[in-house]
């Protein structure tokens, strides 16, 4: 489901209608470059906050209508100003961004959702507001959709994560089931380690599911779009579960395969 490797943007297919992939691509290199800022190279702490700062004062000369200094704040005040986008929605993907850079582990899932509710709802509501869907009741199937695909992420990336310092895990989940931070350190994967990941699979699937209606609701290609994406985390979430949660060594993947069989669940007629 992912574009290139910002992996909480989920579109820029050759399903999403041609009007609107301009406004698509320009978001999306609004939140890749951001994103970048909070992980890529070996930059100090400090100078990925201040380029995440650059990117928030060129969203104040939006705000201000002042112009903004580069090239890609330019394209994106357009389409601000065009789709009436919430500028809020970016401000909160910055400060996901941020939060990467100096929050390393969470207490409870609380703390997860509330930086899901930052750093992967806001796609899905820029998304909607550009299909001109943005109900109230659209935006909360949205938000469901877009934190299990977080989840979904997360559960995946453990081991990658924890490479950079990352555990997205619930420390408060983590010590319910007995694990350690040892197990992620030495990829164990023992009975306490599968109960607790089986939870929060469990928990991921339970979100997507409350999200699904959205796939029914949006028609034509958007609804395709939408229902290949809620089938691509539920393959994923079935991977998780197939390798006994052993993401470690079995990273789960989208094979050519898998798309044959989410294309065959999402059409009109196996949906």
């Amino acid at each position: 489901m992912a574009v290139d490797h910002y992996e909480n943007f989920p579109v820029a297919s050759i399903l999403l209608p041609r009007r609107l992939r301009r406004a698509v691509e320009i978001i999306y290199h609004f939140a890749r470059q951001a994103d970048d800022f909070a992980d890529e190279g070996d930059l100090p702490d400090a100078e990925r906050l201040a380029r995440l700062d650059e990117f928030r004062a060129e969203l104040k000369r939006i705000e201000h209508n002042e112009p903004p200094q580069t090239q890609l704040f330019r394209d994106l005040a357009e389409i601000v100003q065009q789709y009436q986008l919430p500028l809020q929605l970016l401000h909160d993907l910055l400060d996901a961004f941020s939060q990467d850079v100096v929050k390393k582990c969470y207490a409870d899932f609380d703390e997860v959702l509330d930086y899901c509710r930052r750093s992967a709802n806001p796609v899905g509501r820029l998304l909607l507001h550009l299909y001109d869907e943005a109900t109230p009741q659209n935006l909360i199937y949205s938000d469901a959709i877009c934190t299990s695909l977080q989840l979904i992420n997360f559960w995946q990336d453990v081991a990658r994560d924890y490479a950079i310092g990352r555990i997205y895990l619930p420390q408060d989940d983590m010590a319910l089931f007995g694990v350690t931070v040892a197990h992620i350190d030495t990829g164990q994967v023992d009975a306490d380690w599968q109960k607790l990941m089986q939870f929060e699979v469990e928990r991921a699937r339970a979100l997507m599911k409350s999200g699904a209606p959205l796939g029914t609701i949006l028609g034509g290609r958007i609804g395709l779009e939408m229902r290949l994406i809620i089938a691509g985390g539920n393959r994923i979430l079935s991977k998780l579960e197939h390798a006994r949660y052993d993401m470690f060594r079995k990273r789960p993947v989208l094979r050519p395969h898998d798309w044959v069989i989410m294309l065959f669940k999402s059409a009109p007629f196996g949906f």
